[in-house]
């Protein structure tokens, strides 16, 4: 019996997935609408996404327009903004939120590479996890005489071209990302 690399390879594709979607709540000079999913409101005794009971729309390239279904939430999301790490302080003119980004600075763009940098590491370090997981699958299933030793090597090739793979479309993912932070 061999193992299935497809299934790690799926695994590698959501370790991706993640980190991509990681990506989305960066804050960067433009208004992004996903830098909000984070935050939850507590609403009827139930934590909220912003979205969710709010109406979220961008009518600039720097600013974020939240307009609350119930006037009443208008302060409760207002709280949940600035107790968040969004670094934003919401403007309340009684009906709605809005959040105004500023220009990145030199400082910020260096903070937000090295911001990147880190996920990226983080998501290959989770690809390297799951190469890990199966390497020691192939090496129990030697063990147990399930395969022969020339399987194992090359279930752990396969593996390795995988992972090579994985890695450096992360490495792709982060220099995009970079690319696109610079440019703005």
């Amino acid at each position: 019996m061999k193992i299935n690399s497809k299934d790690y390879e799926v695994k590698m594709q959501k370790t991706v997935q993640a980190m991509e979607n990681e990506f989305s709540t960066i804050r960067a000079g433009r208004a992004n609408p996903a830098v909000l999913d984070k935050i939850t409101v507590e609403y009827y005794g139930a934590p909220s996404q912003i979205n969710a009971i709010a109406e979220v729309k961008v009518p600039e390239a720097r600013v974020i327009l939240i307009q609350p279904w119930e006037a009443s939430t208008l302060k409760l999301i207002e709280k949940a903004i600035i107790a968040s790490d969004l670094g934003i302080t919401p403007q309340n003119d009684g009906k709605v939120l809005r959040l105004t980004f500023p220009q990145l600075t030199e400082e910020r763009r260096k903070e937000i590479t090295k911001q990147i940098a880190k996920m990226g590491e983080d998501a290959k370090v989770a690809v390297r996890n799951i190469r890990r997981d199966a390497n020691d699958k192939m090496k129990d299933m030697k063990k147990k005489s399930e395969i022969t030793e020339d399987e194992q090597k090359i279930c752990e090739k396969e593996i390795q071209d995988i992972t090579d793979k994985y890695v450096k479309i992360i490495d792709d993912a982060c220099a995009k990302k970079n690319k696109e932070i610079m440019e703005i």
